[in-house]
């Protein structure tokens, strides 16, 4: 099933979790590219991680855009993908996914857009990380900041697949005084060995937890 506008309807953390276990699906030259969405990060303007709580420029003028629009920024100069949220400002992060095997040829491609140096990517790695996951499946700012998904080019679908087990955690990289406490980053503990950095080979000794199991949204 293609989601459409009415899917993205909803504040960012209940976005961050709905969208664990959809599929992004992305044709390029005649293939669709495909993967799983297995890592999220919440972002709401009140917050001051939040790009939009720097002020709305016409780059990030698509977190006030109606939910469901794209919003995609570089990151460490490579592309970063979000989408909005309910809240005017609100974006999810996709911060991982998991490559899907439906098509040989697309997943020959993703492997070729996305190596390691000289050698081939590692197919449960090939998309983890905000910026391998764009790369992998052939999207960039220039083409897609501030559009709508075109489910003829570029979709976000359910299969019926449910994550049973989600993991909520701190997320990465922000700065401390950033709200860098809040646990808004969301991950399908099936693919947690693909996400970005897995909390479950991480949990410090320091801090009573580092995450939390969560039920999976219906």
């Amino acid at each position: 099933m293609i989601l459409g506008p009415s899917f993205f309807a909803r504040p960012a953390t209940s976005l961050a979790q709905a969208l664990l276990g959809k599929v992004i699906r992305h044709k390029v030259e005649g293939y669709w590219r495909s993967a799983r969405i297995i890592e999220t990060e919440a972002y709401e303007t009140t917050e001051r991680a939040s790009h939009s709580s720097r002020g709305i420029t016409c780059a990030r003028r698509a977190m006030c855009m109606p939910p469901g629009t794209i919003y995609m920024y570089y990151a460490r100069g490579s592309d970063s993908l979000n989408f909005s949220g309910l809240g005017e400002g609100d974006a999810v992060l996709i911060k991982s996914g998991i490559a899907l095997l439906d098509n040989k040829e697309a997943l020959q491609e993703m492997l070729r857009a996305n190596p390691v140096g000289d050698r081939q990517r590692a197919i449960h790695k090939l998309c983890s990380g905000q910026t391998l996951l764009c790369k992998s499946l052939g999207l960039k700012v220039e083409d897609w900041n501030a559009e709508q998904l075109n489910p003829a080019q570029l979709r976000v679908e359910h299969d019926g697949y449910r994550p049973s087990s989600v993991l909520k955690c701190r997320r990465l990289g922000i700065p401390a005084g950033r709200d860098d406490h809040l646990l808004y980053r969301f991950i399908d503990e099936n693919y947690a060995n693909s996400s970005t950095k897995n909390p479950l080979k991480q949990k410090s000794k320091k801090l009573d937890e580092d995450f939390y199991r969560i039920s999976p949204p219906i």
